[in-house]
């Protein structure tokens, strides 16, 4: 496999459409209950426009909390970030009538970029799941040397088609904002020193990850700085 290698600029650029796209949704959905809101006078539809609002904007902060530290600088500028406040943004992104989230790790501060790995490699797992099921999570170890392992079942699943070789590094096909996620979970993986392998029987799809042999310590993403600045304190 050849390995591709993006620059800072077209990184930043496809997580942010990736980020866009996923928030869009229920932003639209906040601005079309507002519109009916504004023109209607039927009791029942204003009902419906400020449940559809209520809805939308727990949805889109859900989205938000999870996005700020699957792939910002969230919680702080340091080294750690609470297990605990992992659990709570997937459960908050993903826990619905369609997929459920089962957890188990410990309540604790693990290194940052393995922190970012795992919920990374939620967002895959829920993917391998197109039509729903159970993603359960395993986190055991300690922080620097821990063991990830995602189960998720469902009806059709599958390994995400090309997410092996984004993750590796070396897409077949090239980065889109559609494969980004993988891509950037690659580096994650490598900046963290830990292995990602995928294995499927029957309606179980298993993502592993553990410490890699090849690297003893964690190395950093080049030209692709995780911490962006000062704690983010006021949106905490």
């Amino acid at each position: 496999m050849t390995a591709v290698t993006l620059d800072a600029l077209d990184l930043s650029a496809l997580l942010c459409s990736r980020i866009c796209h996923d928030v869009i949704s229920p932003v639209g959905a906040i601005v079309n209950g507002l519109e009916v809101l504004e023109d209607e006078s039927d009791a029942s539809m204003r009902e419906f426009a400020l449940d559809l609002i209520r809805k939308s904007a727990r949805q889109a902060s859900a989205r938000l909390q999870f996005t700020r530290i699957a792939f910002g600088a969230a919680g702080s500028a340091g080294a750690s970030i609470d297990l605990a406040d992992a659990e709570k943004v997937s459960r908050g992104m993903f826990g619905d009538e369609k997929t459920q989230l089962t957890w188990s790790a410990p309540q604790a501060l693990y290194p940052k970029n393995k922190v970012k790995l795992l919920l990374n490699l939620v967002v895959i797992a829920t993917s391998a799941i197109p039509r729903g099921g159970v993603i359960d999570v395993q986190v055991t170890g300690d922080g620097e040397a821990p063991t990830l392992v995602l189960r998720a079942k469902g009806s059709h699943a599958r390994i995400p088609p090309h997410v092996e070789s984004l993750i590796a590094g070396a897409p077949e096909h090239g980065v889109d904002a559609h494969g980004i996620l993988a891509y950037y979970a690659g580096l994650v993986a490598r900046a963290a020193a830990m292995d990602v392998r995928f294995s499927i029987d029957g309606d179980t799809v298993t993502i592993r990850s553990e410490p890699s042999a090849a690297a003893a310590e964690e190395a950093p993403i080049v030209g692709v700085p995780l911490d962006l600045g000062p704690p983010d304190t006021a949106l905490a």
